[in-house]
C-alpha cells in the first residue's frame, strides 16, 4: 500500500502551508499529491504550481469536474501537465453534483453514468493522437453539417496512457469505474465496510471488462489527526461529516448520505440531513455518531493509526490518501510524518 496526500481546495487560507505540506510529502516519499476543485480554485493550475516546486511526487486531480470542461479540453490539459511534469500527472474525473453542475456551470445533471463513459472514451481517444471523431448521445465530434473536421492533439504527452481515476460513490458508478478507469477515488471509506460498499462493485466492473483487480488503484482519502484524545479529535470532524452527509446535494440526491445509509447509519443519516437542511448545522454535527467519524478517519496515536492502516491494506486499499489535519503548519507536517511512521510500524 502506498501513501498519498490530498491538499483539498486551494484558496482556503492555507495556500502557503499547502505548498510546504506538498514539498514535505515529496521529501518523505509520498507517492501522489491530489488537489480538488469546486467553484473556487481550479485543480490544474494548482497542480502545475505544486509540480514546479517538487521533484518526485506525482500530482493528480481529485477531481477535475466533467461539467466544467469539454472532454477534448481535458485531454489537452492532461497532455500538457504530463509533459510539463515529466510523466507525473494523474487524471481524476468526476461529475460533481447537481447544485454545482447546474448552478455554477449551467450543465444539466442528467445521465451521469452515460456522460462519464462518453467523456472517458473521448479523452482516451484524443490521447492516442489520432484524428478525433466521436458519435455519442452527449458529444458529437466534429459537429455534422458544419466546417469542423477531425483534428488530432498536437502536444506530445510524456505518456500516451495517463492514469485515469474516477470519483465514485454509488454502486453503479463504482461498477462502471472498475470497467473503464485505472483507479477509483473514494471518500468516507470504512475499512470494515469497504468490500460491501465499494470493492465488490469495482470488481464486478473489472470482470465485465475481462480484467482483474491487479493494477487497479483503490484510492480512498482519509483525514489524519494525531493526538491522545480520540474523542476530541473526532469532534473536530463533526462539521465536516455533517456537511457531506447532511448538506451535499439535495434531499433526494445526496450520494454521501446514501453511503452512510449503506454503512448501517440509516436513522442517523436521516437525522443529520433533516437538521442540516433545516439550518441547524450545530445540531447536525452533534447527531453524527462517533463511530461513523472514527471509521472514516485516522485518529489517535501512531500505534492506533498503524492498526487502522493495516485494516485498510487488508481490505484492499492500494493507495491510502491522507488529508493531514492541524491548525498550524507544524501540526500538519507532524501528521504527515506520523503517516510514514505508522506505515513503517505496520510493516506496509
Amino acid at each position: 500500500m502506498r501513501l498519498g496526500i490530498n491538499l483539498g481546495y486551494w484558496g482556503a487560507g492555507m495556500d502557503g502551508d499547502n505548498l510546504a505540506v506538498a514539498q514535505e510529502a515529496d521529501r518523505l516519499g509520498y507517492d501522489v499529491c491530489w488537489a480538488a476543485e469546486a467553484y473556487g480554485s481550479d485543480a490544474p493550475t494548482v497542480l502545475a504550481w505544486v509540480a514546479a516546486k517538487t521533484e518526485r511526487i506525482d500530482v493528480g486531480s481529485a477531481i477535475m469536474q466533467i461539467p466544467a470542461r469539454q472532454p477534448a479540453m481535458t485531454a489537452m490539459t492532461a497532455a500538457t501537465l504530463d509533459s510539463l511534469t515529466g510523466g507525473r500527472f494523474r487524471l481524476g474525473l468526476g461529475v460533481s453534483g447537481p447544485q454545482v453542475s447546474e448552478g455554477w456551470y449551467g450543465v444539466k445533471f442528467d445521465k451521469p453514468l452515460a456522460r462519464t463513459r462518453e467523456y472517458v472514451e473521448i479523452v482516451r481517444r484524443a490521447m492516442t493522437r489520432e484524428r478525433l471523431s466521436y458519435d455519442g448521445e452527449h458529444w458529437t465530434l466534429p459537429l455534422p453539417g458544419g466546417p469542423g473536421k477531425p483534428l488530432k492533439l498536437t502536444v506530445h504527452p510524456e505518456r500516451e496512457h495517463i492514469p485515469l481515476y474516477i470519483a465514485a460513490i454509488g454502486p453503479k458508478n463504482l461498477e462502471q469505474t472498475g470497467e473503464i478507469a485505472d483507479g477509483a477515488l473514494l471518500i468516507f471509506p470504512s475499512a470494515e465496510h469497504l468490500e460491501e460498499t465499494a470493492l465488490r462493485h469495482l470488481r464486478a466492473g473489472r470482470e465485465k471488462a475481462g480484467l482483474t483487480m491487479d493494477g487497479f488503484d483503490v484510492c480512498p482519502t482519509l483525514p489524519l489527526a494525531l493526538g491522545d484524545d480520540v474523542n476530541a479529535l473526532a469532534d473536530v470532524f463533526r462539521p465536516y461529516t455533517a456537511l457531506y452527509v447532511g448538506g451535499m446535494g439535495s434531499r433526494k440526491q445526496n450520494f454521501y448520505n446514501q453511503l452512510a445509509q449503506r454503512m448501517g447509519y440509516e436513522k442517523e443519516a436521516a437525522e443529520i440531513q433533516d437538521k442540516y437542511l433545516a439550518g441547524d448545522k450545530a445540531g447536525a454535527a452533534a447527531a453524527v455518531p462517533h463511530s461513523l467519524i472514527d471509521q472514516t478517519t485516522l485518529l489517535g496515536s501512531v500505534e492506533r493509526i498503524a492498526e487502522r492502516m493495516t485494516a485498510y491494506a487488508e481490505a484492499g486499499v492500494t493507495t491510502l490518501t491522507l488529508a493531514p489535519a492541524g491548525f498550524t503548519l507544524d501540526e500538519r507536517v507532524a501528521a504527515l510524518r506520523a503517516g510514514v511512521e505508522a506505515m513503517e510500524r505496520a510493516g506496509l
